[in-house]
């Protein structure tokens, strides 16, 4: 029987895998990395040489790298984990422990001249923090580079006192880090702290020390989510969002009522997770659009570096805010009790609680859509992954294709479906 080791070999370049962030939200890759993983001709070789989490996509990254030896095997783990999630497992959702931290987040408010040097956050993540270091080896990762199953992992934070976007990956000897405007790329041994800091969502987690400063949720203040796979030698990149991207402008829509917090909140989340990936694929696609029309040789003599990268964009073809109503009422009462005093246990404020919702319910939903929505675009998957022509016509009309069966349908509907 021939090893699992390796990474699949497809007819054009390396693939990297962006894994957004989202809190809860995550589950929705599992399913999809669940359906990928039945595509494959070899479910043991991994597909994605190059892997790059931010957030909660860097916990699902970090357990990739460190089991990407056996492709399956890794997102088996993953589902494993991600069926039987509870709160508990992620934060304190006890009364006293929600109580006590609490009670530091509004002492920090009040006394914060006092109060220096002190970790405060509305919630307690250290639960998350056992869990990840009992399930994950990270020494494996170097193994896993050495034997050729992985090029690199990529785990971004953002740096409370350099305010730059600082993507920690660990790769062979032969790659460099890089240097941008207010993004860098550090090398560096990845472990349990580049997680813990790359999902510390504002308020809600503490930040993580790391090097020489404090660092929190990777999606603040990351204006090319996709470029650190870049810099890492992908050609073509598969991204993997936890809510739905729109290439057509909404609706405008009435409201009436003054926003709760919890609308703000969750308002202010859905900014910080999902607008800058928007943004960055939008860019992409023009880069793409501008060195179609540019002769090679032309690029070469202005000294530009840029070249053709294709990217698949898979995302939820349903609000994950209306899954996270039917299931916020199995939160623990603690946790409910919290959620509700600023709105969230209300549908205007769902969109918040989507992101804190680690109940297996709720999860198992998710994981369940990811699936299916990945499975209704199986050959473009295929394809695309495979670094070959997609035989569905007119599949890569777009160079970002977004995978959104509704998106789609809608098109369709008006006769413009590409």
């Amino acid at each position: 029987m021939d090893s699992p080791t390796g990474a699949y070999v497809s007819g054009s370049g390396k693939a990297g895998l962006v894994l957004a962030g989202g809190g809860a939200r995550a589950a929705y890759q599992v399913g999809v990395l669940k359906a990928i993983r039945e595509m494959l001709p070899d479910p043991r070789k991994n597909p994605f040489p190059i892997i790059c989490g931010t957030s909660a996509g860097a916990v699902n990254a970090g357990a990739l790298a460190v089991n990407c030896d056996d492709f399956g095997h890794a997102v088996d783990r993953l589902l494993d984990v991600w069926h039987g999630f509870e709160p508990r497992h992620v934060y304190r959702a006890d009364f006293p422990g929600v109580f006590a931290n609490s009670a530091r987040w509004f002492a920090g408010f009040l006394f914060g001249a006092i109060l220096k040097n002190r970790r405060i956050s509305l919630l307690d993540n250290r639960p998350l923090e056992s869990l990840l270091s009992r399930y994950l080896d990270f020494s494996r990762i170097d193994r896993n580079i050495a034997a050729g199953a992985l090029d690199a992992v990529s785990i971004t934070c953002s740096g409370y006192t350099s305010g730059q976007s600082c993507s920690f990956f660990q790769a062979a000897d032969h790659f460099e880090g890089w240097k941008r405007s207010q993004r860098i790329g550090i090398k560096t041994k990845i472990n349990v702290a580049h997680l813990m800091a790359s999902s510390a969502s504002p308020f809600l987690f503490p930040a993580y020390h790391l090097n020489r400063e404090f660092f929190g949720d990777g999606s603040m203040r990351q204006i090319a989510p996709v470029s650190p796979a870049l810099h890492l030698g992908a050609d073509r990149v598969v991204v993997v969002g936890t809510a739905r991207i729109r290439s057509d402008t909404p609706e405008r829509t009435r409201g009436d009522l003054y926003p709760t917090l919890a609308q703000v909140a969750g308002h202010v989340m859905t900014s910080i997770f999902l607008d800058s990936l928007a943004v960055d694929l939008e860019r992409l696609e023009r880069i793409n659009k501008t060195v179609s029309c540019v002769p090679p040789d032309a690029l070469r003599k202005m000294g530009l570096t840029l070249h053709h990268v294709d990217v698949l964009v898979l995302t939820p073809s349903e609000p994950l805010d209306a899954i996270a109503v039917k299931h916020v009422a199995n939160l623990p009462w603690a946790i409910r009790f919290l959620l509700r005093s600023v709105g969230a246990m209300r549908r205007g404020g769902a969109n918040l609680a989507s992101y804190l919702l680690f109940e297996h319910g709720y999860c198992n939903e998710l994981i369940q859509l990811g699936y299916h929505d990945t499975l209704k675009r199986r050959e473009e998957v295929e394809s695309f992954i495979a670094g070959g022509l997609s035989i569905v016509p007119g599949a890569f009309s777009r160079t970002v294709k977004f995978l959104s069966p509704v998106a789609e349908q809608a098109a369709a509907a008006k006769g413009i479906d590409g």
